[in-house]
């Protein structure tokens, strides 16, 4: 049972911590700066800069939407996949051994990307799998949260650990963005410095992922499989009772409304940013695309995100996790209408890198720990299955927005302004969301409440 182990073990909170160091770095790397214009570079190759890839009715794909639509298509297929496999976690003690399983999956699908030179199909499917085995192994990672932690820790080690993933983010960038500068003194070209960089940064999530394997105890069921039922039954069955417990728990269903919709609107912005950026400073000028620029502003980005983790954790401390959250919305909204309306320069683009490090940390580091104090004992993986259906890499609403815009009006601005739609969206759900109220109807204690009464 989980009561064998003690919470706010130092070595287990630093292995905990270690997964986003590790996890990060293949995020950053790979989903954040280089498959995007990769992908979009092969897909060119075989079918021409506005060229179909699928004419799906309503709306067609082009290279330009392709990555965005691989994104989303990953995410669709882990709406009630994901949600299952946390039920499973709840009823077993193999949390820590799915969260492997996934991992590893993602590790050989990312080092898999480092074969493809010319097939967008092939380069397309190993993004889905891996992007999907990315998000199943959070779904176990955030629920170990809860195991790890009281209450009143959750906000300072959700922001470290965010923190710690950053600076990982930072370090393979630095590294990547000094090997593709220098890709032709080292005798090879930038597309293979590129593919090299997708092996290594999936070794590393590989690598440092084995230290919170290590690190991290298995913990035993709350509950137990009924008789005459078997695993994949009682994991329909638990997402079922997880909806309808979402039902009666008002709030915390405003928060994940809240969540779904401003946090896809923050993966959108980062999934898609190198994509725009590439195009609209060089593929619509005609020139080649600086991969070492691209990279630039992500090691901007993920050093802004590390101090801003840090930062608005100490600014929640004065004025709580919503109030935060919403306040980092706010820049969020000015950061789309900037770049639709302002963006033109190299200068310019390591400013906006700057400013979204800023507030990226702060949103999803408190989402996270904020969300984990509204969930009910006993169904901490099957409530954070839903949490990841828009968490780190699998935000759908934003992309098939994102692809459907500029499917139809070729234009990445236009695109990118019509993300502020999830921000504003969710900045209104969760300002009418009372999230103490939703602590207290899944029968926890606030952070506050939980320091004065001694529960440590």
């Amino acid at each position: 049972m989980n009561s064998v182990f003690p919470k706010n073990d130092r070595k287990e909170i630093f292995g905990w911590m270690m997964y986003d160091w590790a996890n990060s770095a293949f995020f950053t790397t790979i989903v954040g700066v280089l498959i995007g214009p990769y992908l979009l570079s092969l897909a060119e190759k075989a079918v021409g800069a506005d060229g179909v890839i699928l004419d799906l009715v309503l709306f067609k794909v082009t290279p330009k939407g392709l990555p965005a639509f691989c994104t989303a298509i990953s995410v669709l297929s882990m709406v009630i996949f994901l949600p299952v496999l946390g039920a499973i976690a709840d009823y077993t003690h193999l949390k820590k051994v799915l969260m492997a399983i996934f991992c590893y999956a993602g590790v050989i699908a990312g080092s898999l990307l480092f074969f493809v030179t010319e097939s967008y199909i092939a380069c397309s499917v190993l993004f889905i799998v891996a992007n999907m085995s990315f998000a199943a192994a959070n779904v176990f990672y955030n629920a170990f949260l809860i195991d790890i932690t009281t209450e009143d820790k959750r906000d300072k080690v959700s922001s470290y650990g965010y923190g710690l993933g950053y600076l990982s983010g930072f370090f393979m960038l630095i590294l990547n963005l000094i090997f593709i500068s220098k890709a032709e003194s080292f005798g090879i070209s930038t597309g293979l410095a590129v593919r090299i960089s997708f092996l290594a940064a999936s070794l590393w999530w590989g690598l440092f992922a084995a230290i919170t394997f290590y690190l991290v105890k298995t913990r035993g069921a709350v509950k137990e499989v009924p008789e005459q039922k078997n695993l994949v039954t009682v994991g329909f069955g638990e997402l079922w009772q997880t909806l309808k417990e979402l039902k009666r728990l008002r709030f915390t269903m405003l928060f994940l409304i809240a969540y779904l919709f401003y946090n896809d609107g923050i993966q959108t912005v980062i999934l898609q940013s190198s994509v725009f950026i590439s195009y609209e400073l060089f593929s619509s000028k005609g020139l080649e695309v600086d991969n070492s620029f691209l990279i630039i502003i992500f090691c901007i980005a993920q050093i802004s995100a590390f101090a801003g983790a840090l930062i608005f954790e100490r600014i929640a401390r004065l004025i709580g996790a919503k109030r935060t959250i919403i306040l980092s919305l706010v820049v969020w909204c000015g950061i789309v209408i900037y770049a639709y309306a302002f963006f033109a320069t190299a200068t310019q683009a390591y400013i906006m890198g700057g400013f979204i490090g800023m507030v990226l940390g702060a949103a999803q580091a408190l989402s996270r720990s904020l969300y984990s104090q509204m969930i009910p004992a006993g169904r901490e993986s099957s409530f954070f299955g839903l949490y990841e259906i828009s968490e780190k890499g699998t935000s759908w609403m934003g992309q098939l927005m994102f692809t459907i815009i500029v499917g139809a009006t070729g234009s990445f601005r236009q695109a990118i302004l019509g993300l502020i739609f999830f921000f504003i969206v969710g900045s209104i759900v969760l300002l009418f969301t009372d999230t103490t109220r939703a602590i207290h109807e899944a029968g926890n204690l606030t952070p506050d409440e939980a320091e004065a009464s001694g529960k440590l």
